[in-house]
């Protein structure tokens, strides 16, 4: 006979399975991985430098690849494991659960297996299209006979290990902060703060405590294959020394940890919420009849009224001028502003900043040149060109999350019926959000640029302008960033589902970033000018990147047309 525990445990299980079984994000997730696998078959280098692409090598070259090459990997992770807990506190079941013979392990681990196992099946579709690739291949494809185990001892070492720490760390901090911002933004974070680990901390160590350390295991310890016989490395078996193995150890140690943290600091009852000082209405008892003075009364109320003793010019005083004050474009514009204010202070409120706001200041100071060096421009344009490359895409995962938590909020918090209501028209009510989003992004620039400048001057790299980064930042970032809001906002409206909205947004930049880093970057599908532009530009062909710029615009106004048309308020 199974012990409540462990029923209760299948039991959160099978419902968050269930759960993400009815979500359609996996399922994109999956389509996407798969593609991943058929192009990096078919076009990758095994085709170019004449390897079998279902060699032991190969194997794991690809599964290296996907840990860290999938730019978007992490934030599916986030997407994934950041919210099953916070999911059940924002209904409001929460009570509901815990009303049953449900442990706090029961509940966390059923929650935490639940998401991981969906997670490992999206990561799986990625093997699972490179075994059926070993049958079904095109004849460019050099291919050995069938095998199975090297991909599941590679896809198990090399991805699941890590990300099973990954997805505790976000599960973790997702559930104890109760916010999801806050994980995207460490998702977000994961390739800067894992380039510094590697350089700042692995680099100095010896060989040994660099395999130790390094939780993706890039830092292998075996030698290049590149330049040898094709022959000979279809023929190489890639083994795990003790090291690697002690590596993988560590990384599932570490994840076991952080969830006994959850355990031990996981509470079942909603954080406190300092209400204020408690009070007690001051009800006065009932009267049977409202006396007024004589003098200031209009009339007293009496059972002998008769109608025809009120003054006419009493009543022309006491009824009020009824004007039109809430039509036109200046109404329009008022409610505009008063939304966008509120909007803004709830973005203002949220926890998230505690995080995202230091991320932006570490990205800024590490996107910058630590020598002076031979530069064309000023140092001033140089430190600015530095930033608007280097935190570009941080920015756009903070409009890209910022916005989709915003335009869904009211529906999540069951007040959606109650802001339709409102006498404002759809593009108040859409355009605030973006605004809101977009003055948040100006904000973290504004802060990304004093970075800029503060590590300008403590490194001497004087004279210190303010021109070069005002002009970068409005002519590069502000068009990236209003072209990436309304982008976002028109994929929320339209598919109608956040997470959709979030593995959609996730796929195609990861898509496109791909084709950009490899030649495919013409500006007709590239209006982010992504690698197109200098800060040499800037001083010499400012003319054509402010056309350029009005191009992206008018693809960002494209956007907003068309989720102002496919707003979903009912009337």
């Amino acid at each position: 006979m199974r012990s409540p525990t462990k029923t209760a445990f299948a039991a959160v299980f099978r419902n968050e399975l269930l759960l993400n079984s009815k979500r359609i994000a996996p399922y994109a997730l999956m389509i996407f991985f798969s593609s991943n696998a058929v192009l990096w078959s078919v076009a990758g280098a095994a085709v170019t430098q004449g390897w079998a692409t279902n060699s032991d090598y190969y194997i794991r070259r690809n599964f290296s690849g996907f840990v860290f090459g999938v730019l978007g990997l992490p934030l599916f992770t986030a997407l994934i494991m950041a919210d099953p807990v916070i999911r059940d506190f924002r209904l409001g079941i929460d009570s509901l659960i815990f009303s049953k013979p449900v442990s706090r392990a029961s509940y966390l681990m059923g929650k935490f297996f639940g998401s991981f196992f969906v997670l490992v099946c999206c990561q799986a579709a990625f093997a699972l299209t490179l075994v059926v690739l070993q049958v079904v291949h095109t004849s460019r494809m050099i291919v050995l006979p069938f095998r199975l185990f090297p991909y599941f001892k590679h896809f198990f070492l090399i991805v699941v290990v890590p990300y099973f720490l990954f997805a505790a760390i976000y599960f973790t901090v997702g559930t104890l902060t109760r916010n999801a911002k806050i994980v995207f933004g460490l998702a977000f974070s994961y390739y800067p703060l894992y380039i510094a680990w590697q350089i700042l901390v692995i680099k100095n160590l010896p060989p040994a405590w660099q395999i130790i350390l390094d939780p993706v295991l890039m830092k292998s310890g075996l030698d290049s294959p590149w330049g040898r016989d094709p022959a000979w490395i279809d023929q190489l078996v890639m083994s795990y020394t003790p090291v690697m193995i002690a590596n993988r150890a560590l990384v599932i140690l570490m994840a076991a940890a952080c969830l006994a943290i959850l355990y031990f600091r996981f509470s079942i009852a909603e954080r406190d919420v300092d209400q204020g000082p408690f009070s007690l209405l001051d009800l006065s008892t009932g009267v049977e009849r409202i006396h007024n003075d004589r003098e200031t009364a209009v009339f007293e109320p009496s059972q002998h009224f008769q109608p025809s003793t009120l003054r006419t010019d009493s009543v022309v005083r006491i009824l009020p001028e009824v004007v039109r004050t809430n039509d036109g474009f200046a109404a329009t514009v008022r409610k505009l502003a008063a939304a966008t204010t509120l909007e803004l202070r709830l973005l203002l409120t949220e926890r998230s900043l505690i995080v995202i706001v230091p991320l932006a200041v570490l990205l800024a100071f590490l996107s910058l040149p630590f020598s002076a060096g031979a530069s064309e421009v000023s140092p001033s344009a140089s430190f600015a060109g530095h930033t608007a490359n280097g935190v570009l895409l941080f920015l756009l995962g903070v409009i890209v999350f910022f916005l989709g938590e915003s335009i869904h909020r009211d529906r999540e918090l069951r007040v959606e019926p109650v802001v339709w209501s409102l006498p404002a028209p759809n593009s108040v009510l859409l355009l605030s959000k973006i605004a809101s989003t977009l003055l948040l992004a100006l904000i973290l620039v504004v802060v990304v640029g004093l970075t800029a400048m503060l590590t300008q001057l403590l490194r001497g790299q004087t004279p210190v302008a303010f021109s070069p980064y005002l002009i970068t930042y409005a002519v590069i970032l502000v068009p990236n960033l209003t072209f990436a809001a309304a982008a976002a906002a028109a994929l929320n409206v339209l598919l109608r589902d956040k997470y959709l909205a979030y593995a959609a947004s996730i796929a195609s930049g990861a898509g496109l970033l791909y084709l950009y880093t490899h030649g495919y970057n013409h500006w007709l599908y590239n209006p982010m000018l992504y690698g197109l532009w200098s800060a040499r530009d800037l001083e010499t062909n400012l003319g054509r990147l402010l056309l350029l710029r009005i191009y992206c615009l008018a693809i960002a106004l494209v956007g907003l047309v068309l989720a102002h048309l496919r707003f979903e308020r009912k009337r």
